[in-house]
């Protein structure tokens, strides 16, 4: 069990899957540069949280930019909506009548990722609710803003090891205060930190292995 002041940033998962040195250089080291994706991505969520927004459409309740949280996992952070659906089969909802089944819905600019980035954020979010609700959530969606597609991801036994294991790996580096060594990709082109990072610079030899083979006689 986390204190709260041990909490992770629920979103930092995000950066965390996709780039482990872009994380630490954000949440660790508290650095940020803007850049066109960034931007348009931080415009889409100030228009979808609104944390007093609630609608009804028929037997279903959209609630925006709800705080969850878990201490066993020691991370907190909002939920983009979460539709709650009126089901006899699902939980009592402080201030709802009847039941409800929890669905979390997560906004992305851009298209869906091969990778599993904002599944695992998505699977944070979850793992929170089902903490917060005492119930299981079988399901939720990723929105994409450029497709305007919705896409179901199901919340299978292997996602919830994998984020897991993110979030464990996530504290481990925060406690030592570590910030890894970047790895160039394609994918340097378009991060908003490239110009902090550095990762063609980070390829490099540090100085002290750089002396350690010159005293060694060896050619740096």
């Amino acid at each position: 069990m986390y204190r709260e002041e041990d909490y992770l940033n629920l979103s930092g998962i995000q950066h965390f899957v996709f780039c482990r040195r872009q994380w630490a250089l954000i949440h660790i080291e508290q650095q940020w540069e803007e850049n066109f994706r960034t931007a348009d991505g931080r415009i889409m969520h100030e228009n979808v949280h609104d944390a007093s927004f609630h609608e009804k459409r028929g037997n279903v309740i959209v609630s925006r930019a709800l705080r969850v949280s878990s201490p066993q996992l020691g991370i907190s952070g909002e939920c983009d909506a979460v539709e709650f659906h009126k089901d006899e089969s699902g939980v009592n909802i402080v201030g709802l009548e009847g039941k409800y089944k929890a669905v979390p819905v997560e906004y992305k600019r851009g298209s869906q990722k091969a990778g599993d980035c904002d599944r695992m954020q998505l699977c944070a979010q979850v793992l929170c609710l089902e903490d917060m609700l005492c119930c299981t959530i079988p399901k939720a969606y990723l929105f994409y803003g450029e497709t305007r597609h919705r896409e179901e991801i199901v919340i299978d036994e292997k996602l919830r090891t994998d984020t897991k294991a993110v979030i464990a790996e996530m504290h481990s580096y925060y406690d030592r205060k570590y910030t890894p060594k970047g790895k160039r990709t394609k994918s340097c082109n378009a991060c908003s930190l490239k110009d902090l990072c550095l990762p063609v610079i980070c390829g490099r030899k540090t100085v002290s292995e750089y002396m350690s083979g010159m005293l060694g006689g060896k050619e740096s």
